[in-house]
């Protein structure tokens, strides 16, 4: 069974920092694209980055420059590291990892909260 758990979630005041991590299940990440995406109440959720097997990375234009997406295929292990934090990073993180159109799974999310 696929299994995809994020921790790292928190309260911080704006301007700090903070590390998710995303523990993935057997082999599945060797195989997968992986993704951080969040949903703030009321919005849809939306693509923060995502790094392909490769280690390719790309990033939505509302966190180049503060949040950087690693993985760890030796510990089954992606990061989003989280820094210059603003109110508006407010969201449940989800984790996510696609192989193809049938094999995309979701992790439960991680809630972050920036006070001003």
């Amino acid at each position: 069974q696929v299994q995809l758990v994020e921790s790292g979630g928190g309260s911080v005041q704006a301007g700090g920092s903070l590390n998710l991590s995303c523990a993935t299940s057997g082999s599945l990440i060797r195989v997968a694209n992986m993704a951080w995406y969040r949903q703030a109440p009321g919005n849809q959720r939306e693509l923060v980055a995502f790094i392909t097997v490769g280690g390719t990375t790309r990033y939505a234009d509302f966190v180049k420059g503060r949040f950087a997406i690693s993985r760890d295929n030796t510990k089954n292990l992606v990061d989003l590291q989280m820094s210059s934090l603003k109110p508006e990073d407010t969201a449940v993180y989800y984790c996510n990892a696609r192989i193809n159109n049938l094999n995309n799974y979701w992790g439960q999310g991680t809630q972050v909260t920036v006070s001003s």
